[in-house]
């Protein structure tokens, strides 16, 4: 049984890390681009909320229906004062950009806020630590299937709208080819801009989340970030439903790992990371976009 709860709750922690990757690899999906500063909005967000929480007295659930629109028109502002122009000057540019901006956004929040740790624990009260008792003596707890849950009907959402919608079909279009899109009327700037203010709506639950099962401080949000990649490498950049099997498979690693030793928690999650990356750079005949998983049509 012990070894049936180490998987059970390394799928809970993969659920987390599918819903921080969720928007990185939608951003991916569409753009190509990978946001270096992912990381630190998600830690904005958690703020935010927590801002607005204390602010009006409300539950950081309720906070966050505010922080959505917020940062939806934070993601539409990023789209055109930033992702838009450094995409023009090549594919370095927007890393540049964007790790520039997660500097920015870091030393900016320890300014504001401090460096002490914050936390949205108090403001969702039972729900921080309780559990259900399973089978064996397992513990499920409340939030990690709340997590779970989210994230699932996250990710199923967002299929959906990409599949049945006419914005999501205009921005599959736009991934697929920009230039053919456009000459069928559909207006790839504007495209872009409501992709990245989706993508910053489900980094703000994500920073939510964050905020909810954990401490974070302003320079929280490099190691977000590092864990967002590496569950959506192993699923497959730009797969949706990839990343959250990326994100089971990294947090059942990272679980698995830390029974072994204190510092297998991470080891174990990098070391998974690598051995994906290695085979899909082998069976890929070397080449990085194949092994990341960028659809052919992408690649030119």
């Amino acid at each position: 049984m012990a070894f049936a709860d180490q998987i059970l709750q390394g799928i809970f922690l993969g659920a987390y890390y599918a819903l921080i990757a969720c928007g990185l690899s939608f951003l991916f999906g569409v753009m190509r681009i990978i946001n270096l500063a992912h990381g630190s909005i998600a830690v904005l967000s958690g703020y935010l909320v927590l801002a607005l929480a204390n602010h009006f007295g409300i539950s950081p659930f309720l906070a966050l229906l505010v922080a959505v629109p917020v940062m939806a028109a934070a993601g539409f502002v990023l789209q055109r004062g930033i992702l838009e122009r450094s995409l023009r000057s090549g594919p370095l540019i927007p890393l540049l950009s964007t790790f520039g901006l997660a500097v920015v956004l870091d030393n900016s929040m320890f300014q504001a806020f401090g460096a002490d740790t914050k936390s949205l624990a108090n403001g969702i009260g039972d729900l921080s630590y309780s559990s259900w008792n399973g089978p064996g003596g397992i513990a499920v707890g409340q939030l990690a299937v709340l997590t779970l849950v989210v994230a699932v009907a996250l990710l199923g959402g967002l299929q959906l709208f990409l599949n049945r919608t006419p914005l999501g079909r205009a921005i599959r279009a736009c991934a697929e080819d920009p230039e053919t899109a456009e000459l069928v009327g559909i207006d790839a700037r504007n495209v872009y801009a409501a992709a990245t203010a989706i993508a910053l709506v489900t980094v703000a639950i994500a920073g939510t989340f964050l905020g909810m099962r954990a401490t974070f401080d302003p320079y929280t949000g490099p190691t977000q970030l590092i864990f967002a990649f590496e569950a959506v490498v192993i699923g497959g950049a730009g797969s949706l439903w990839g990343t959250l099997v990326g994100g089971v498979v990294l947090g059942i690693a990272q679980n698995l790992g830390s029974q072994i030793s204190p510092q297998g928690f991470l080891i174990g999650g990098h070391l998974v990371f690598l051995i994906v990356l290695a085979a899909r750079f082998l069976f890929a005949g070397r080449d990085w976009r194949s092994a990341l998983r960028i659809p052919k049509r992408a690649q030119a």
